[in-house]
């Protein structure tokens, strides 16, 4: 019933002291909207377009007490610069050999969520010390509907970061399908490459590979640090030739350089693995890779435009954030 108003009625508060009011009973009280509309007799909706009001005008600011705070902020930067759909920073530890631990376990929770939404078909990974981590930190599901596989050539002599056993221990967590793409990494020439590749045993793996809705790869770097290095590169390739050609670093064993594009080595037509280009027709491309060593590698990665989902620690992410913006021309800038 409306009642009409008297002299003794009390008089409605002025906007800014109303919004200010709001604020404070939310913020500072933590009383929820509802609550806070009772005792000021306004409506919900009036004390919800204050408190957005109050974020857009300044009246609110937060300051998010919290190491993680400068990890998010470097997030937000490189999905906007380099158009990732994802970024995912964490701090750096005072211990570089924890780096693959928890850039590992970051990916894993990643790709958790993804598949409590029932939306992958398949997931396609390559190898190293992160994605071994990766597998590790995995939580247990059963997800027959899943095929996990291999997306590269692997080593001929065993070792647990090697691609087969990484695709076959995550597909072991999920209780998921298992491929492999059962062939070194390097063909012994282009022309043996073509040969292997041409079967249609291999025909149906690359298939099976361009079909993934995921891929899950590292970013290798020059030094001998990398396990591709140390295990992988053939005896008639030497790495001071393949810095010599302009490589910084390599993706599925393929070499770019500073600008993210392939290098004009055979090495690249040997490696046994999707050319870079067919990254681009893949969904969703997480890079999960980190280190001061590979700081190069990972700016060229992000100039290429390969990845959608970029996984790294805050110093290695912000090192390579800088030399990318170093990299590119006034072009690109404008």
């Amino acid at each position: 019933m409306t009642q009409a108003k008297t002299a003794g009625a009390p008089v409605a508060l002025p906007d800014e002291q109303m919004q200010v009011r709001v604020v404070w009973l939310y913020f500072m009280e933590g009383r929820t909207q509802g609550e806070i509309a009772d005792a000021l007799s306004t409506n919900r909706l009036r004390v919800n377009k204050i408190i957005a009001e109050a974020r857009r005008s300044g009246l609110v600011t937060i300051t998010l007490n919290s190491k993680l705070t400068s990890c998010i902020e470097l997030e937000q930067t490189l999905v906007a610069e380099f158009s990732l759909s994802r970024a995912i920073i964490v701090p750096t530890p005072s211990d570089p050999d924890l780096i693959p631990v928890l850039l590992g376990q970051a990916t894993a929770d990643y790709i958790a969520q993804l598949l409590s939404n029932g939306k992958l078909s398949g997931i396609g990974v390559g190898w190293g010390a992160t994605l071994r981590e990766m597998v590790r930190h995995m939580p247990s599901m059963r997800r027959p509907d899943i095929c996990v596989n291999s997306v590269m050539g692997g080593l001929t002599h065993g070792i647990e970061i090697n691609t087969f056993d990484i695709a076959s221990d995550l597909a072991r967590h999920l209780n998921a399908e298992c491929a492999y793409l059962a062939a070194p990494i390097y063909a012994g020439s282009p022309e043996s490459k073509t040969a292997i590749v041409t079967q249609d045993v291999f025909q149906a793996a690359f298939r099976q590979i361009a079909s993934n809705d995921l891929v899950v790869l590292s970013i290798g770097d020059m030094t001998e640090r990398s396990l591709l290095m140390r295990y992988g590169l053939p005896q008639d390739v030497t790495i001071d030739e393949l810095v010599a050609t302009g490589a910084c670093g390599d993706v599925l064993a393929q070499f770019i350089d500073r600008n993210g594009t392939p290098i004009d080595h055979p090495l690249n037509l040997r490696a046994i693995a999707p050319p870079l280009e067919a990254l681009r027709k893949i969904p969703n491309v997480v890079f999960a890779s980190g280190g001061i060593n590979k700081v190069e590698a990972i700016a060229a990665v992000l100039l290429s435009g390969l990845g959608t989902v970029l996984v790294c620690d805050e110093d290695t992410a912000r090192a390579a954030l800088s030399v990318a913006a170093r990299a590119r021309t006034p072009a690109e800038l404008s």
